[in-house]
């Protein structure tokens, strides 16, 4: 897969289809969808960034690219996907074969504009934070938030603008302008508060008058800067006051009767932070930064009642739809992600409970205004600390936080955009580009992107609209060719605003003898994160009556059987080929994985594992859906291990990564080895050095992922080494007739790779 990843490093771009089905059929018979797996702003060292204009085709607004034809004498371009005829402008005619502007150059498929209107026209804006508490906490959890945003706050660039708000049955919106008087206004949590009520109650025509229309909102409605600047001041100028505030912050003072839960308004605090900013800040990029530390049963937006003996919603109760609360409160959040989306405002979630608080609903909001979200059993936890850390600080590993983006497709015209499926929300730009089957964020070529990052992906599905492949005798080779071009506009994280264009062009074939073609073009690594986040998606929207092994199952057998080699009914056989022999290995571990099975997991778990996966990038993806596994030992250096229970050795350590958990699995001997402590002992150096060989090789993971990982450290037979054995393939379970050296077995009604494989090759063949 070695030249799919260099086309990443190109463009940022994989495909499962690097080789395209040409017709409509040929596509459905292809079974993993058309489409592409996109990191929009992701670093390049090389990228030139222009200080200039982009030049846009008249006709379908495309941007001159690698891809165009150039007539030198003319003086005219024309455009790949519409074919229009373009006349260069004044500023090009110095273009020739031997002077080529930076956008034609084939190599620079991806390229950046940095207008000079862009930089000049104002300064850059700062970065908002809007911090919104719950203190509906015990003490100690009181405390260890209360430390954890101390040191958050020394981490903010000076001149970027912080609100406070913080909630428990009522929602107390902090005054930080006079830090002498601390002073708050108070809203009732059961009750839905509008912006007009908002800026009413809180003064903000004191001393301007009220517009005779209605207020839109900013300075530019006529609300003075004064009156914005006594709730969002610069860090470096209430760095102090909300110290203080929190400091002297308790625990929500509202009594709890026994047997009840405590009384949470989160629907209406997220509501009240997001119509304060809408009012102060409007399309600033600004950040909501929740930290909740247990269930909403106050107001709208909640999800369970007070009393204890209504338990909170499960898997099951969704499906079944008994969850009396759930789909108000989506609804709630579905209306919340709209106005954030309209606002251009981001929503972040810290939720740090040993109970669920709501992430499922959440979701909705978190994911269409490409929020982060962090889920902790505790805010004394690293998991949150470090976290938190890596979302504010600046430097190596800084996620480079950007904002305001509106990300744009164009493809050749027998190309549709069913949807994306990532964290983004539709602009609802239609037009011919659009398909009739939606998918994700469908029905428009253009989406709202309030927050990205570095790591940012979206999934683009796409469908070929070709009905025959006509007759090719007669047709240029360039007819062979379908064009993408991506276009992301956005707020860099130095705050002025750029544009990147990524043009991509991959041939079709179609007919006989095109699965050879297609065959070699398959990147299998995209096509399981491709498949991934659609089954993803569809068991969120056709919930019970979908069965998503099922329809694993029959997408594997019908792929298997368009491109595998085989003799009807022999299953011995059945072969793939090389492109194609990984694919059934990933799609076992994503039946198994945390993204299908949702047994074990809480609707929060399943949601928060679900907002990640969909805006990760091939490579963090694929160890989500199969964990990679690590060997460390005396006989050689740290190798790669088989995902097997076989890999366990009692006189070997094991490195599991599945992304969300970091597991180092200390073999029978080793762990006796270091319990009586030889590791400490001068003789023992080389001991001593493979202990810390993974420690070094976990620092090095956790330093660059976002959510920070989980780090489990476990013996064999231990309790914590469940985590490594959940991830196993059950070679050898308790009911299979060969034992294992190591006397491992899974405790596992699962059947091994060997079994599935087994079965795949008998029901293919037939």
């Amino acid at each position: 897969m070695g030249e799919f990843v260099e086309l990443e490093a190109q463009d940022g771009v994989r495909m499962p289809w690097n080789v395209l089905p040409g017709t409509k059929q040929e596509s459905s018979n292809c079974v993993v969808p058309v489409s592409a797996i996109y990191t929009p702003i992701k670093p390049f060292p090389n990228m030139p960034v222009l200080p200039y204009s982009p030049l846009r085709c008249r006709n379908c607004r495309s941007v001159l690219n690698p891809f165009c034809t150039v007539d030198f004498s003319a003086k005219l371009w024309i455009c790949p996907f519409c074919f229009q005829r373009n006349q260069f402008p004044p500023h090009y005619t110095a273009i020739s074969d031997d002077n080529l502007p930076a956008e034609l150059f084939s190599q620079y498929t991806t390229i950046e504009y940095e207008e000079p209107q862009m930089i000049s026209s104002s300064s850059p804006s700062p970065m908002i934070f809007m911090f919104v508490l719950d203190t509906c906490m015990i003490e100690e959890e009181m405390a260890f938030l209360k430390s954890a945003l101390s040191q958050a706050i020394e981490l903010l660039p000076d001149n970027s603008l912080v609100g406070l708000i913080t909630f428990g049955n009522l929602v107390h919106v902090h005054e930080l302008g006079f830090g002498e008087t601390p002073k708050t206004y108070v809203f009732k949590g059961s009750k839905d508060v509008s912006k007009d009520q908002l800026l009413e109650q809180m003064g903000f025509f004191l001393k301007t008058p009220k517009p005779p229309t209605s207020v839109i909102a900013g300075a530019k409605d006529g609300l003075s800067s004064d009156s914005i600047s006594r709730f969002l001041l610069p860090a470096s100028q209430c760095e102090f006051t909300l110290n203080s505030v929190l400091e002297e912050l308790q625990k929500d003072p509202w009594p709890v009767p026994p047997h009840q839960r405590a009384s949470r308004c989160t629907g209406t605090a997220l509501s009240v932070a997001a119509c304060l900013l809408g009012a102060c800040v409007p399309g600033s990029g600004a950040r909501i930064m929740a930290f909740i530390g247990g269930p909403s049963t106050e107001g709208l937006g909640s999800i369970v009642s007070k009393n204890f003996s209504e338990p909170i919603r499960s898997h099951k109760d969704i499906d079944k739809d008994s969850a009396t609360h759930y789909h108000k409160a989506v609804k709630f959040y579905e209306r919340l992600a709209k106005q954030l989306v309209h606002q251009g405002h981001v929503l972040n979630l810290f939720a740090c409970a040993l109970d669920q608080v709501g992430v499922a609903e959440l979701k909705v909001a978190i994911e269409r205004t490409g929020g982060l979200v962090v889920l902790a059993e505790s805010f004394g936890h690293i998991v949150f600390k470090d976290s938190l850390r890596r979302v504010l600080q600046l430097g190596d590993y800084d996620l480079g936080l950007s904002s305001n983006g509106i990300f744009e497709v164009n493809c050749s015209k027998d190309i549709r955009v069913q949807g994306i499926i990532g964290p983004c929300a539709s602009l609802e730009k239609k037009g011919p580009l659009c398909s009739d089957t939606v998918v994700g964020q469908g029905n428009t070529s253009a989406w709202k992107m309030c927050g990205l990052d570095k790591a940012t992906t979206l999934c683009l599905i796409f469908e070929i609209a070709k009905k025959d492949s006509t007759d090719t005798t007669i047709q240029q080779p360039s007819s062979y060719q379908f064009y993408f071009q991506f276009l992301t506009y956005y707020q860099h994280s130095g705050g002025q605003m750029r544009l990147r264009v990524t043009t991509l062009s991959r041939r079709w074939v179609a007919g006989l003898g095109s699965a050879q073609d297609l065959i070699a073009g398959f990147d299998q690594e995209a096509a399981a994160v491709a498949m991934a986040r659609l089954v993803s998606f569809k068991m969120e929207n056709e919930k019970a009556e979908f069965d998503p092994i099922r329809w694993l199952d029959k997408a594997l057998i019908h792929l298997c059987a368009r491109f595998g080699d085989y003799q009807k009914d022999s299953p011995s056989s059945f072969s793939l080929s090389s492109r194609l022999s990984i694919f059934p290995q990933f799609m076992f571990h994503l039946r198994r994985s945390q993204f299908v099975q949702v047994f074990n997991n809480s609707p929060d778990e399943t949601a928060y594992f679900r907002v990640t996966l969909n805006r990760e990038n091939v490579a963090n993806s694929v160890v989500m859906i199969q964990p990679s596994l690590i060997s460390y030992s005396f006989h050689s250096g740290p190798e790669p291990a088989l995902l097997d229970v076989a890999a366990i050795a009692a006189d070997r350590i094991l490195l599991l990564d599945s992304y969300f958990t970091v597991v180092i699995f200390h073999g029978a001997t080793i762990a006796q080895w270091r319990k009586a402590g030889y590791h400490n002992q001068p003789e023992h150096q080389a001991f001593a050095q493979l202990l810390q060989a993974p420690r070094d090789d976990t620092d090095e993971i956790i330093k660059e992922r976002f959510p920070v990982p989980r780090l489990v450290i476990c013996d064999q037979h231990g309790s914590q080494a469940r985590f490594l054995l959940a991830k196993l393939n059950p070679s050898a379970s308790y009911n299979s007739d060969s034992p294992l050296p190591s006397g491992d077995v899974l405790f596992t009604d699962d059947v091994s790779f060997e079994v599935f494989l087994d079965h795949l090759q008998r029901l293919v063949v037939q």
